[in-house]
């Protein structure tokens, strides 16, 4: 005898070996032996053979008519033998009954199952809704299968055009037609998503993937600003009484900083730095606020840039020359005979910016040879010569500073380059650092934001510290973190360094700021009056969600100017390039700032000069793969002590983009530390502005390292 039965939601035919009560222990056409329980079995039957009638109930299952078999159904519960003598009439044999229960129970749509063998049409309503559901999907499976082939043919779709293709590479519904149509094609083609689409034209350049994959993580709802209203300068601002200039590059245009230079009797003089002072109009709370604590700083690339604070905003606080704006100021009364301070004070008021110089016009002008030799005609030259010596003597108290922490002097990187973006094209020029003006304008922010870190300290008041302390001996590991009390930044030779001198670009400077004009309008009771009371957990919060953005953005900024000056390489047609060994299989191009891994280069001293071949560059990637061709030279050994300071410098400028003076003397202050704490310095940089199509940076590293 042989039963046909239902196991494990499924049905299965076998022959029965022996019963024992009310369970048969049967034999699979297979082989397996399983018991199976009386109430489980569905059909007794001698003939046809178990696998024979499974396999001719299989294939009567499919010529049942549904329809049919449906309206021949009744309304209430029935078991399936009912409906079987009325559908096939006295042909109801053992096959034709496991036909219909594979097909009763195959069809959910039309048949309800109640239990063993029980069954109940579905109400007429829905029915015809759940067949219109299935005939829904039958067409847009015809579609999906349809756009399948047009994509694996190398053919766009219509329905992939416009912002469709970008959006199902960064912000995809997987349950759309459309995604599930690109998932296949691409694992049918052996290859990424956004390769397949990038062949097909669906995206315009690899370029624009990597842009709208930033801005859907980091701004989804888009970089444009809602209309807001700048808030009104307190009536009793006062006008200070001299002329201050601003150096920049030629792209900036959120200044942040001017200087000014007032002559005193017995060989002093009083010298300023002006900071954009944003937080005289803009309160805590208020829609600007929300707008800038939401973004917490801007965020450059090559070409591009996206600002923390409406255009209206900067331009209201920016300091443009040729008017009165509102500012932070830092007065140092300084001796001109020795370069040191003898008094300083901070005020709230409006400076008159005359100037505003810039890198590009001055740099081959401000020399240092110019400057002792006091050639050269161009504005603010006499300031300029002030500013000069007391900026070296700033760096020089620095690095004295570093000394007692046990570090050696902060090595200068000469080279910066600047890119200029049009369109696809891309233009990389080299440009030198550590110049006067470069040293002028670090030093003094330095000076601001470390004299502005024990102003915040001296008044009781919390502010945001950029700290870097040795963890064990004093020439252990530097670790460098963001702290709402003020301790020593070991790096850069301070006691305490507090961000403040770029309120119109990162949200850290302008909070500081609110708390500093605090302690200039209320004294000793700032700390009651300050936004930001002692221990305040919103402080906290906006130091946690400041480091995790900033170092987003930067990640964003390194990966943007790889990808750039592998643009510079297929564009130039380089296939070969000139590279000096930085440590180990790493090297750095000569003509752009990019550094690559070489596998397989072998041993060869630092700075060595190499030949190298491109062999590929991959943009959507954003890779590279170059081999060594020959060696061109080798660096001349250096002594001990000379070579110590020669790594130290290289490891410094690793993983340090940097965008301005100040930034760079503070990355390569922050570099010198444990290589496990890289991520660290990529946070250091100031960056400045980047508009119209240019950005300036120090150095890039590959992505991720």
């Amino acid at each position: 005898m042989n039963v046909f039965f239902e196991e494990s939601g499924s049905f299965k035919a076998g022959s029965v070996l022996s019963r024992q009560g009310d369970a048969f222990q049967v034999e699979l056409p297979g082989g397996r032996r399983t018991k199976v329980r009386a109430k489980d079995v569905l059909i007794e039957f001698d003939k046809p053979s178990a696998a024979e009638l499974m396999q001719q109930a299989d294939a009567a299952a499919q010529e049942i008519d549904l329809d049919f078999l449906w309206e021949c159904a009744p309304d209430d519960e029935f078991p399936f033998a009912t409906l079987g003598a009325e559908y096939f009439g006295e042909r109801f044999g053992s096959i034709e009954r496991a036909a219909l229960v594979l097909r009763m129970h195959g069809s959910p749509v039309y048949f309800r199952r109640k239990g063993r063998g029980m069954y109940q049409r579905a109400p007429q309503e829905q029915l015809k809704m759940a067949l219109a559901g299935l005939e829904r999907k039958r067409q847009q499976a015809l579609v999906q299968a349809g756009y399948e082939d047009e994509l694996k043919a190398g053919r766009l779709p219509e329905a992939f055009t416009g912002s469709k293709a970008l959006a199902l590479l960064t912000r995809p519904d997987k349950n759309t037609i459309e995604y599930k149509a690109l998932e296949g094609a691409a694992a049918a083609r052996g290859i990424s998503q956004a390769r397949l689409m990038l062949e097909n034209g669906a995206i315009p350049s690899a370029r624009a993937l990597h842009e709208a994959k930033f801005l859907s993580e980091f701004f989804p709802h888009g970089t444009a600003f809602p209309p807001v209203t700048v808030g009104s300068l307190p009536e009793d601002l006062p006008e200070a009484n001299l002329q201050a200039f601003s150096i920049d590059d030629i792209t900036t245009t959120e200044i942040d900083d001017a200087f000014s230079v007032e002559h005193l009797a017995d060989g002093r003089v009083r010298i300023g730095v002006h900071i954009a002072a944003p937080a005289l109009g803009i309160q805590r709370g208020d829609e600007v606020d929300a707008i800038a604590r939401t973004r917490l700083s801007t965020v450059y690339m090559p070409g591009d840039k996206i600002t923390m604070l409406p255009d209206s905003v900067v331009e209201a606080f920016t300091l443009a020359e040729g008017g009165l704006r509102p500012a932070l100021s830092l007065y140092v009364i300084v001796n001109r005979e020795t370069q040191e301070i003898v008094a300083s004070e901070t005020r709230a008021e409006r400076v008159f910016v005359k100037n505003n110089l810039r890198h590009n016009t001055l740099d081959e002008l401000v020399t240092e040879e110019a400057l002792a030799a006091g050639t050269g005609d161009y504005p603010h030259k006499d300031d300029i010569a002030v500013l000069w010596p007391f900026a070296q003597a700033l760096f020089e108290k620095r690095q004295a500073a570093r000394a007692g922490y046990g570090l050696r002097r902060e090595v200068q990187r000469n080279t910066d380059f600047n890119f200029y973006v049009e369109g696809e094209h891309i233009t990389i020029t080299p440009r030198r650092r550590g110049s006067p003006l470069d040293t002028i304008v670090a030093e003094l922010a330095i000076l601001a934001n470390s004299s502005w870190g024990a102003f915040l300290h001296d008044h009781g008041v919390p502010g945001i510290y950029r700290t870097q302390r040795a963890f064990g001996a004093p020439t252990g590991p530097k670790r460098t973190r963001m702290q709402t009390n003020a301790a020593p930044h070991e790096g850069l030779g301070v006691t305490q360094y507090a961000w403040s001198t770029s309120p119109l670009r990162r949200y850290v400077d302008l909070v500081n700021q609110w708390q500093l004009i605090a302690c200039v309008q209320h004294g000793v009771t700032a700390k009651l009056a300050a936004p930001f009371k002692p221990k305040d957990a919103d402080l906290f919060a906006v130091v946690q969600g400041f480091d995790d953005t900033y170092t987003a953005y930067a990640d964003h900024q390194r990966r943007m100017e790889y990808f750039w000056c592998l643009r510079w390489l297929k564009q130039e047609n380089r296939k070969q390039v000139v590279a000096s060994v930085v440590k180990g299989d790493l090297v750095r191009l000569e003509e752009i700032p990019l550094l690559l891994h070489v596998p397989g280069l072998g041993v060869h001293a630092r700075g060595t000069r190499l030949q190298m071949e491109v062999m590929s560059i991959d943009e959507l990637t954003v890779e590279a793969s170059v081999r060594l061709l020959h060696v061109l030279d080798a660096p001349t050994v250096t002594s001990g002590s000379e070579a110590e300071e020669a790594d130290e410098g290289e490891e410094e400028i690793i993983d340090a983009p940097n965008e301005s003076a100040e930034g760079e003397a503070e990355a390569q202050a922050e570099a010198e530390f444990d290589g496990n704490d890289a991520a660290a310095v990529k946070n250091d940089a100031e960056s400045s502005d980047g508009a119209d199509g240019a950005v300036t940076h120090q150095h890039i590293a590959e992505p991720g390292r």
